[in-house]
């Protein structure tokens, strides 16, 4: 498996996989009726952003988007989300997109790197954050209607850089 910069020619597979985790309803705050075009907007960052791949061989297992959290006086953080294919997951998919998004935003120039809505109920996502140097600094509770458990927490996650 690699990673690499999002092409032009990878979008149809990495639909696929945004489309798959949105209409899942479980980890991401995402419209689940989302249409193909507006996923694309939101997905496929401009400068000084950047989406990337997780690909093996051919196939698109993984995909990422990284950037600036916040404008103006918060610019200096950044932030990133991940979806991976069903089909992969338990695989170090998410680990390497993760590891990949925190190593460009080191190099960036990022103060460090805040996510700003992760599921408390996804405990692989939240346990391999911890892992990579994220805390929990904060949880608003009943912020996210999941399908099966009902309204559970969202984690806002930070790590800085430079201080383990």
């Amino acid at each position: 498996m690699r990673i690499r910069e999002l092409a032009d020619d990878d979008w149809p597979q990495v639909w696929d996989i945004v489309r798959e985790v949105v209409r899942a309803e479980e980890t991401f705050v995402y419209d689940p009726a989302m249409a193909e075009d507006q996923a694309r907007l939101i997905w496929i960052e401009s400068p000084p952003g950047r989406t990337v791949v997780a690909v093996d061989s051919d196939r698109v297992v993984g995909t990422a988007k990284m950037g600036p959290n916040r404008p103006g006086p918060g610019k200096h953080v950044a932030t990133a989300s991940f979806m991976v294919a069903s089909g992969s997951r338990g695989r170090g998919v998410g680990r390497a997109l993760c590891t990949d998004a925190l190593r460009w935003a080191a190099g960036q120039g990022f103060a460090g790197m805040q996510f700003n809505a992760v599921v408390e109920t996804n405990q692989a996502a939240v346990d391999l954050y911890r892992r990579l140097g994220f805390d929990v600094i904060g949880t608003v509770p009943r912020a996210f209607q999941h399908p099966v458990l009902g309204r559970v927490g969202l984690h806002v996650m930070y790590h800085e850089f430079g201080r383990r």
